[in-house]
């Protein structure tokens, strides 16, 4: 992986990250569409470590809120009154909406690789992920904001995070769109989404250093670009949540359904013709 290839990638996953586009989807179609030819295990961990990028960049961003809903959690911890701050609350919703995403992914994570290598299929996943926004859009009411949120909804976004799993479909966009079809407000379906991202982005890069110290060589051949991926997905991460949350606040998911729409058809295209011609 060249230096080049390293920052557009890392740059592509930190846009793609936080707006309900699917960055896995983009990390495995642009290199296919570009035609470039990576170890299996290189870019395997080169993908899962570079969103710790991202994860840097959502940090930055929600420092203030993480403070202090880390410091109630404390507090509620040390006064034994778990639940008694609504920052308390939403910490533990946090933790509550992880856990089936956690258990999904020790039970299917072999599964679920299998598809990362097709892409015919990624690409109507991504048509299909479109709807499921379009379907948060019609009959979410977004009446509700986070201090409403109870420990069902929590569990519900959660399972909806499940969903992300498949690559094409988006942790962004079935978090937020399973936030909004709870009825939140838009800007505050997409916080808890980016603050749910904390620990999925957390736990994936743990379990990507282990592979990446377990193969000879590998961690001298990824040092530089993944620096640059890095760095490059740590800015591009945080300017994406900046830019999301205020869009959120007066436009609609509909703009991204077309792109999900345009950009799955034509991969979805180029895929058959590849079949075609081989």
């Amino acid at each position: 992986m060249t230096i080049i290839q390293a920052l557009i990638l890392g740059f592509i996953q930190g846009l793609t990250e936080y707006i309900p586009v699917s960055s896995t989807a983009h990390l495995i179609l642009v290199p296919w569409l570009l035609g470039w030819n990576f170890d299996i295990n290189t870019k395997f961990v080169f993908d899962i470590l570079v969103q710790w990028g991202t994860l840097i960049g959502v940090v930055i961003y929600f420092w203030r809120d993480i403070w202090a809903i880390a410091r109630a959690v404390l507090d509620g911890l040390i006064k034994r009154q778990p639940f008694g701050t609504a920052n308390a609350r939403l910490g533990w919703f946090v933790v509550v909406a992880t856990i089936p995403a956690v258990i999904a992914g020790l039970l299917f994570k072999k599964y679920v690789e299998q598809l990362y290598s097709l892409y015919l299929v990624i690409a109507i996943v991504m048509i299909i992920g479109g709807f499921l926004m379009l379907a948060a859009e019609r009959w979410g009411k977004r009446t509700r904001n986070l201090e409403q949120m109870t420990w069902l909804d929590a569990i519900i976004v959660g399972v909806w995070q499940v969903l992300a799993l498949v690559p094409g479909v988006s942790r962004s966009s079935a978090t937020v769109s399973g936030g909004m079809l709870r009825h939140f407000i838009r800007q505050d379906a997409a916080r808890f989404s980016f603050l749910m991202s904390i620990p999925a982005l957390l736990g994936a890069g743990v379990v990507a250093i282990k592979d990446l110290l377990e193969v000879k060589g590998l961690l001298s051949a990824l040092a530089a670009p993944l620096a640059v991926g890095f760095l490059a997905a740590a800015i591009s991460g945080y300017l994406s949540i900046r830019w999301l949350l205020g869009f959120l606040k007066t436009r609609s998911l509909n703009a991204f359904v077309i792109y999900r729409f345009a950009f799955g058809a034509f991969c979805f295209i180029v895929a058959l013709i590849r079949l075609a011609n081989p």
